[in-house]
């Protein structure tokens, strides 16, 4: 089921729902310039047989709202977005799984709203303090993204976006070139568009020096230790784990930063054997 839910004037979201509306709301929030439909069809399918899953493009991706230069943001905000999609959506409480910067949003709704998170989960997620020094982006990948904004023709950024996953894949696991190819052909066709405004990459960073207070959070959180992300890899995966106050880190090896079908169902059950743990007994 999809909706379209206003955040703010002007600005509106794309969201859709998988699963038993009935049973407990699972929110899948994407990383940076990135679509809902990043997320692997295979982990929404493995997740949505157990809840029900809500994944949505932030501003500026998708087929949300674009109006960055109009109406300029803090990334903060797209925090307080996921908050009234909930809302919108009659979601009281919620299971959060943040990627990427989608986790640095987890890591604020941790800190604004833990009343409506009913766990937290962090996958490829830099800690919000930024870590230890050696666990940035690697040499490579900040290269790469240096030619991010470069204007390209449709095929040309389809396959700027392939090579992109290639170097987060980071080598260990195998890489279906194929397989992202038509995942970006997908979101291209469902965003009406192939441009990357870098809006997010623009977008103020205030209210983000907060990692202090993360060590009196109490909601159970999960780290995914993904060893071979070239964004945030083991350090800051242990890192992260140590600034929250209620977490432990479970390694998925081979992982790196690009989420292939392949790997789909082995996050799924690492993911709800998190959530389960964090359930009442049904009948109870």
């Amino acid at each position: 089921m999809e909706h379209f839910v206003d955040v703010a004037p002007g600005i509106r979201l794309w969201a859709e729902e998988r699963g038993d509306p009935a049973a407990p709301a699972l929110l899948l929030v994407m990383g940076a310039h990135a679509s809902g439909l990043t997320w692997p069809e295979s982990l929404v399918d493995a997740l949505a047989r157990r809840y029900r899953v809500i994944r949505y493009d932030h501003r500026d991706t998708g087929r949300s709202t674009w109006a960055f230069d109009e109406r300029p943001y803090p990334i903060a905000e797209l925090a307080a977005d996921a908050v009234k999609l909930l809302d919108a959506l009659g979601v009281a409480r919620a299971h959060v799984v943040g990627m990427s910067m989608g986790g640095m949003l987890t890591q604020l709704l941790l800190l604004e709203h833990p009343e409506r998170m009913a766990t937290a989960t962090f996958i490829g997620t830099p800690p919000m303090d930024g870590g230890p020094a050696d666990a940035g982006p690697a040499p490579e990948l900040l290269a790469y993204w240096g030619t991010m904004l470069e204007p390209r023709d449709r095929a040309a950024e389809i396959a700027w976006r392939v090579e992109h996953w290639r170097i987060l894949n980071g080598g260990e696991l195998p890489f279906d070139a194929e397989e992202f190819r038509r995942r970006e052909e997908r979101i291209v066709e469902h965003a009406g568009r192939h441009d990357n405004t870098g809006a997010h990459a623009r977008a103020g960073q205030d209210g983000l020096d907060r990692a202090p207070e993360l060590k009196a959070t109490t909601t159970p959180a999960l780290v995914v230790d993904s060893p071979r992300d070239p964004v945030a890899g083991t350090a800051a995966a242990r890192h992260l784990a140590g600034l929250l106050g209620n977490a432990r880190v479970v390694t998925v090896p081979g992982l790196g930063h690009a989420l292939s079908e392949a790997v789909g169902p082995r996050l799924a059950e690492v993911i709800v054997e998190h959530t389960g743990a964090h359930e009442p007994v049904r009948g109870a």
